[in-house]
């Protein structure tokens, strides 16, 4: 595809970031397409939790449009998805699954399913909770973009029916995450929203090495945090930090401090965009540990990998500055390499051209999610 494409996304959020990794996301593949030269529209649903902490109202690299329920989406919006060159439909979509069904009866592009939440999406899919995508929608889709790539593309080609599984991870947009020279204020940071499944990693490499080490100074910054949780006193907490204070968040950081949900951590593979976001800051980053992490960052040469506090302290407490800074060094040049904005946009243009011509070659006649079921014996 040599000429600007016309892609239509519909997403969770790309004007907010208040409680969700996505809007992030979005930002950086959309900036990345843009300077691509590309024409990208994005239709969000417009519901009161952004509405009312939107960080990016306007932006400048793409046509945003919110609408106000699918009949709302179909009517202003329908001719434009059917004459896309892609459409791609992102996980936590509100009614997912009746946009996606006129997104595969409408649109004569590529059309495609961006899973921001793989593993979330795989578990509740096989639980049968799943309100955003059905199973029997999977096989009818041209494309299915995975922020979890290794043997989760095999599931997902395997079990769940999906014709071209592709991992297409978040990444972090270059312009705007890089170093700052800015006085540190803490030893160890941690960004992230509250999640359960994340809490007993944050308490055993964050809080437990902040009560070991008390001349030392914490912070944790991100929202909806229950009320019980028992702070040490030299933890900061911060209620929400905006993308576009990250970096210097992140630079204000002698080290930061990346864990992951349980069911990525499942998967393997899922790197999530804040490890990014600090790599490119040129922030030493600690770890939890999951499956492909460290083909992505190499242990102790990119990154420090802790299974338990000990490993923490003995980072904060003893490591030479050197070493940390040269771990750094070589994580955003891993980082700066592969996992940009504009990298992310032109892997998925060369995805979607191959569908494309995949698409030309094949009958006109294409498959209805209605007409295709996927069956578990295949």
């Amino acid at each position: 595809m040599t000429k600007p494409l016309d892609i239509v996304f519909i997403g969770l959020s790309l004007t907010s970031s208040w409680g969700n990794g996505h809007a992030t996301t979005y930002r950086a593949l959309l900036r990345g397409l843009a300077r691509l030269g590309h024409r990208a529209l994005f239709l969000e649903r417009d519901v009161s939790w952004y509405a009312e902490n939107r960080d990016l109202p306007r932006p400048d690299f793409c046509n945003l449009a919110l609408y106000s329920d699918r009949a709302a989406l179909i009517r202003d919006y329908g001719e434009r998805i059917a004459g896309a060159d892609a459409v791609i439909v992102g996980s936590f979509v509100p009614e997912g699954i009746a946009v996606i069904d006129e997104v595969l009866a409408r649109a004569q592009g590529v059309r495609a399913f961006y899973d921001i939440d793989t593993p979330v999406t795989l578990a509740r899919l096989e639980r049968g909770d799943c309100d955003y995508l059905a199973r029997h929608q999977i096989p009818a889709l041209d494309a299915y973009l995975s922020f979890s790539g290794g043997e989760v593309l095999d599931v997902l080609a395997d079990h769940f029916g999906a014709v071209a599984p592709h991992a297409l991870y978040c990444a972090v947009d270059e312009d705007r995450y890089r170093p700052l020279d800015i006085t540190k204020r803490w030893d160890l940071g941690y960004l992230g929203t509250y999640s359960d499944d994340r809490q007993p990693a944050l308490e055993r490499l964050l809080l437990e090495p902040a009560r070991r080490l008390p001349h030392l100074r914490f912070v944790v910054a991100g929202p909806q945090y229950p009320a019980g949780i028992a702070w040490p006193a030299n933890v900061e907490r911060i209620e929400h930090v905006g993308p576009e204070d990250h970096a210097a968040f992140y630079a204000a950081q002698r080290h930061t401090l990346n864990v992951t949900r349980q069911d990525m951590i499942a998967a393997g593979w899922s790197p999530s965009v804040r490890l990014f976001e600090a790599a490119a800051c040129g922030v030493p980053i600690i770890s939890d540990r999951w499956r492909g992490l460290d083909e992505l960052l190499p242990e102790d040469e990119a990154i420090v990998i802790a299974d338990e506090a000990e490993r923490v302290v003995a980072v904060l407490a003893e490591e030479p500055p050197r070493e940390a800074r040269e771990r750094a060094a070589r994580a955003r040049e891993i980082i700066l390499a592969n996992h940009t904005g504009t990298n992310r946009a032109a892997q998925l243009l060369a995805l979607l051209s191959g569908r494309a011509a995949r698409r030309a070659a094949a009958s006109p006649e294409r498959p209805k999610a209605s007409a295709t079921a996927f069956d578990p014996r295949r």
